[in-house]
């Protein structure tokens, strides 16, 4: 049996910025793409690293409520660092929304990301078996 594969979009994230979806449902999981911490109605980076993270992270719930999921459903975070001596500081922020038994997490320094952003976190969901309403 083929699982329902659906997208997952909200205008209170940033639009993608080229050919993929905010999110995508696939059974019970959400595939959330990256987050970088642009501002949804302006299009514009946060400045600094400290109000781009707290963007991506506000970003992200956006996009969970839009999949009618919140942070405790989260199974998987990936954060991408343009600079590894970001990572207290972003750590910090990070656990200021996962408070509770927060997901299993990579953090890797990348040699760019999209817009010259500081930092981008993508995630991976586990839903409730109710379908999206």
């Amino acid at each position: 049996m083929m699982s329902k594969r659906t997208v997952v979009s909200t205008t209170d994230a940033p639009a993608a910025l080229g050919p993929y979806s905010q999110a995508i449902r696939a059974g019970q999981f959400l595939f959330m793409s990256g987050q970088l911490g642009l501002d949804p109605a302006t299009g514009q980076l946060a400045e600094g690293v400290e109000a781009q993270t707290r963007q991506v992270l506000a970003n992200l719930q956006a996009v969970l409520a839009a999949a009618g999921a919140g942070v405790a459903q989260v199974v998987k975070a990936t954060i991408f660092l343009a600079d590894m001596a970001d990572f207290a500081l972003v750590n910090r922020l990070y656990g200021e929304v996962f408070t509770h038994e927060p997901p299993a997490r990579s953090t890797v320094q990348v040699a760019a990301l999209p817009r010259n952003g500081r930092v981008e976190i993508e995630l991976i969901v586990l839903l409730d078996e109710s379908p999206l309403g």
